[in-house]
């Protein structure tokens, strides 16, 4: 069974072999073992907050193997970003130039620099080890983050964003920063990506230039990464659109790839699941109630609370649309640390 989670102390070993594992341009995982134990510290902090509007809060999910209790998979959510340390993007724009007496018309692409996603709430740091991609458990690790800011909106922004991973090679090297580094910054491109997963941001502002940059100058390697993602991501960023979210010419600083956003409320999982209560029943009675349907189906189910959430993926339950009520296994119940009468949330798939 395979059961979402929040993350605790004990599951550091694992953080420290997925972030190996994540390799170079996967920002939010640093190899570096004070930090993942940080990082650890201050997402259980935030589920134990009593948090009533979008802060420092910093939620940390990981997918279990309850077989083998191993951690095979994380995923994320950051209350607000961009408030206590600045995020900083390109903004990708067009100017239009015009000559009335030569009768010439030029359009123009730019990148400026800016922090305008003060404030949003993003999702972040999607990863799964290769041997579970199946079975759409990245589809599920990338929608339980939508059902728990579903159930506890006020935790968060009414602006969502995510910063996709860009283009670069199996040595981490980034065609959009070769062009940077020769010209700005002098430091290699996974030197800058580790500088700013430590949290050590301000040679940014120190260092890149202050006027918007003309795309035209760029490297043709840079200029043809810009806005797209990394070959690894491409699923993830799938997943995102089927959401909602949009491409708003917002990409990031070091390899140029995409941020995407949408409002919190538009967000399909969110538009499309359904709260209601839970009946614990034997599986064999789910399984009647399945025939008669004459179809099985399958839910993605959570309870309702924060410091102990719980998310899964099963067949062992049925939706009474007349009642609105789910009938679950006990088996499930037990997963889910639900009783009879308890509010879950849930997502036909």
């Amino acid at each position: 069974m395979l059961l979402i989670r929040p993350i605790v102390a004990s599951d550091l070993n694992a953080l420290k072999q997925i972030a190996i594992e994540s390799g170079h341009g996967f920002t939010s995982l640093p190899n570096n073992e004070t930090l993942l134990s940080g990082k650890i510290e201050k997402a259980e902090n935030s589920f134990s907050s009593d948090a009533s509007t979008p802060g420092d809060q910093s939620y940390l999910f990981v997918l279990e193997d309850t077989g083998t209790h191993e951690v095979v998979g994380i995923t994320g959510i950051e209350a607000c970003v961009g408030t206590a340390v600045p995020l900083y993007h390109y903004r990708l724009e067009t100017i239009n130039n015009q000559c009335a007496s030569l009768g010439v018309n030029k359009s123009i692409n730019t990148l400026t620099f800016c922090d305008d996603y003060a404030g949003a709430s993003e999702v972040c740091t999607l990863f799964v080890r290769e041997e579970y991609r199946k079975q759409k458990v990245g589809q599920l690790m990338s929608r339980v983050r939508f059902l728990f800011m579903a159930n506890h909106p006020q935790r968060f922004s009414n602006k969502v964003i995510a910063e996709m991973r860009g283009v670069s090679d199996s040595e981490g090297n980034s065609p959009f920063w070769a062009w940077l580094e020769k010209n700005f910054f002098g430091i290699d491109f996974p030197t800058a990506d580790y500088l700013v997963g430590i949290g050590n941001k301000g040679f940014i502002s120190e260092l890149m230039p202050k006027h918007p940059i003309y795309v035209s100058l760029l490297s043709k390697e840079a200029q043809a990464v810009i806005g797209q993602v990394h070959a690894n991501t491409k699923p993830a960023l799938r997943l995102l659109e089927k959401e909602g979210f949009q491409f708003n010419n917002y990409v990031d600083l070091f390899d140029a790839g995409p941020t995407v956003e949408i409002p919190l409320q538009d967000i399909r999982s969110i538009r499309e699941s359904q709260s209601c209560q839970v009946q614990v029943t034997k599986t064999a009675e789910i399984s009647k109630v399945t025939e008669t349907a004459q179809a099985q189906q399958s839910y993605f189910i959570c309870n309702d609370q924060v410091k102990n959430f719980r998310a899964i993926a099963s067949t062992e339950a049925s939706y009474e649309i007349d009642n609105n009520l789910l009938i679950i296994s006990q088996t499930l119940a037990t997963a889910l640390l639900l009783k009879t009468g308890d509010y879950v949330r849930f997502l036909c798939l």
